[in-house]
């Protein structure tokens, strides 16, 4: 690999430029606005791959030195660091650099939680939240089931913070907690493609570019969790996943770098990706009003959204829950952005 300070590499996947260029975004907002990542296990090289990845590509320079960077445990210190695992050090590779895709101009604050257990996760979820974080990052997730409920009571029920999930990697009744809460924005998956041809349908004003529902997208009817007062299709009692979506599809995937227990420049996918991008995105959008849920505000701005109407999560007998349609569907929820105006009040 040619070393990427030289300006020479031009990884595969999609770069910076063109999650900014697909989704309209305003790459010079965000400033002093942090992005909180939560992720498991310690990346010790997580600061010095950021490194290279902003670099690489051009983007404002993000380190501890100059304040941009920070990473803490659970327990919101440094010392001692949780324990190395190669599988979540690319995930936190990978959330740092999609944050930092759709943000530029953003911080970023890593919270390490010591294990991959739900109790540990949601306790770095808290320390986000105490930290200061109004824009949570949460690329991980588990099968709902029926305590989890009360657990949003303790976690998630907290206005003015913009809590984004991943909607999960399964298909259609495959979506993940704690995506399927409804004070989460469920973050579904596309792919996205170019298109040097205008399409019909909803996104034939768009130049450039074009986007189905990623197959494996968590989409779906929660058993469990309650339907928000902002949801209001028809077949689904209960919580609807997804809310919003983006760039998913490992096929047409991101670009990021990481080199623990790694040979560095990549191409990657799933929900991860989309879920951290539109953490990014929602701190584009501005701080939340301090009463609001945030997961509503892409269903009070739909048209503020490229309305997905093609592909499909499984086998749902062509309903909404899986397919997706002209208008509100299970793979991509009211959409992808088109520009940060559907993620703020």
């Amino acid at each position: 690999m040619a070393n990427s300070s030289s300006g020479s590499v031009n990884p595969p996947g999609y770069h910076p430029r063109d999650i900014q260029s697909a989704y309209r975004l305003p790459v010079h907002a965000g400033s002093g606005r942090t992005v909180a990542v939560v992720s498991a296990f310690d990346n010790p090289n997580a600061e010095s791959d950021l490194a290279v990845y902003r670099r690489t590509f051009h983007l404002p320079s993000c380190t501890t030195a100059n304040g941009c960077f920070r990473k803490v445990n659970q327990n919101g210190g440094s010392t001692p660091p949780p324990l190395t695992n190669p599988a979540w050090a690319t995930e936190t590779a990978l959330d740092i650099e999609a944050v930092s895709a759709s943000c530029p101009s953003c911080k970023i604050l890593l919270v390490e939680a010591d294990t991959n257990s739900l109790s540990n996760m949601l306790t770095a979820v808290a320390q986000a939240r105490t930290q200061g974080g109004k824009f949570i990052s949460m690329s991980w997730g588990l099968p709902e089931n029926a305590s989890q409920p009360a657990l949003d009571q303790t976690y998630f029920n907290f206005p003015g913070i913009a809590f984004v999930g991943a909607s999960g990697n399964g298909g259609y009744s495959g979506f993940i907690y704690p995506s399927a809460s409804p004070y989460v924005t469920a973050a579904g998956g596309t792919r996205l493609d170019r298109s040097l041809q205008p399409v019909p349908g909803p996104q034939e004003k768009r130049s450039g570019w074009y986007e189905t529902a990623w197959s494996r997208s968590g989409s779906g009817c929660s058993q469990f969790q309650l339907k928000p007062p902002f949801q209001t299709d028809p077949d689904c009692p209960m919580r609807t996943v997804a809310d919003v979506s983006a760039l998913a599809d490992p096929a047409t995937g991101f670009a990021f770098y990481s080199t623990f227990n790694a040979p560095g420049w990549r191409v990657i996918g799933g929900t991860s990706v989309s879920s951290a991008l539109i953490a990014g995105m929602y701190a584009l959008a501005g701080k939340p009003g301090p009463a609001d849920r945030p997961n509503s505000y892409p269903y009070a701005h739909r048209s503020a959204f490229w309305d997905i109407d093609q592909g499909s999560t499984g086998s749902c007998g062509g309903s909404y829950l899986c397919t997706a349609q002209i208008g509100y569907d299970g793979p991509t929820g009211v959409g992808t952005p088109r520009g940060v105006r559907g993620l703020r009040r």
